[in-house]
């Protein structure tokens, strides 16, 4: 399935309203082999914004495409000055509660799976085990001609190199890395190729426009199929590689949970839309559960990135 460029999604006066009753969530938990679904929303505690809530990024931001990036020489240069920007602030994010909760529910054996459309790595750094990246991660680079993966962290340090002084004052980050920057600020920025063959480098994520490895799609409706329960945390389900799964799990019975402020594309398809803050929700659902959250400091001093 190929994620659409286009993001807006207004949504219809019919959907079910939001509760601030968690109790489902905790039930479905309770229950076991619950998988979650987690989006842009449940990394704004952290810092990164997302795209469609309160103060999101598509008011001022429009993601890169595969297509333009691919096509322009021009869109690649003002891709990685922003992405390189970008990535120093990003780097620097750490799990917040709505993540610690996660990690803790799998350790407690109450999860199926996680599923990510996120790229910041910060699950992983709170302690969750076997996160599948729906749309990658930002700490890969691959290269488009030969394939070859390699650190973000290598080429950041060789776009260091060839881009001396190179400061300027970012408008905003977004939910994908990319900062806000003007093409003047962008300026003559130097992209470095591949040190293979000289090909072009590419963030190993899923650009808008650009398909979701075949393979990583089983592997989610797989767990999707294997799942007890659907729970989704933080995604407004705009766009269809997520959406697809809830209606996987709505059609085939299985009961689907949302947590998340503001309405989503999937409510229909849900038996409850929580409607308050991750991080307090989940921490919330855990206590109700008797199940420890580890503190800030507990998820560790390294960036998930850096």
């Amino acid at each position: 399935m190929r994620m659409r460029p286009t993001l807006s999604w207004t949504p219809p006066q019919d959907l079910p309203p939001g509760t601030t009753d968690p109790q489902p969530v905790a039930d479905a938990l309770g229950a076991g082999r619950v998988l979650v679904l987690s989006g842009a929303g449940i990394s704004t505690e952290s810092g990164i914004p997302d795209y469609r809530g309160e103060g999101g990024s598509l008011s001022r931001h429009t993601p890169m495409t595969y297509q333009d990036f691919t096509a322009s020489e021009q869109a690649r240069r003002r891709y990685w000055a922003r992405s390189h920007l970008g990535w120093r602030v990003f780097g620097r994010a750490r799990p917040n509660a709505g993540h610690r909760a996660v990690a803790a529910f799998g350790r407690q054996g109450l999860l199926a799976g996680v599923i990510t459309q996120n790229v910041d790595g910060l699950h992983q750094a709170a302690g969750s085990e076997g996160v599948v990246e729906l749309h990658g991660s930002l700490d890969r680079v691959v290269c488009l001609s030969c394939g070859a993966l390699s650190p973000r962290r290598e080429l950041a340090r060789r776009l260091e190199e060839a881009n001396a002084g190179f400061a300027p004052v970012a408008a905003g980050i977004n939910p994908d890395g990319d900062a806000d920057l003007t093409d003047a600020q962008v300026g003559d920025f130097q992209v470095v190729p591949c040190t293979l063959c000289g090909g072009i480098l590419k963030p190993d994520v899923v650009f808008f426009g650009e398909n979701v490895p075949p393979r990583r799609v089983e592997q989610c409706r797989t767990l999707v199929h294997e799942a007890a329960s659907l729970l989704v945390l933080g995604s407004s389900l705009t766009v269809m590689s997520g959406l697809r799964f809830v209606r996987q799990a709505a059609q085939a019975g299985t009961p689907v949970l949302i947590v998340n402020r503001d309405p989503t594309r999937g409510d229909l398809h849900a038996v409850t839309r929580v409607a308050l803050p991750l991080g307090a929700a989940l921490t919330q659902v855990a206590d109700h559960l008797g199940i420890p959250v580890e503190p800030d400091a507990a998820a560790g001093l390294e960036s998930p990135l850096l």
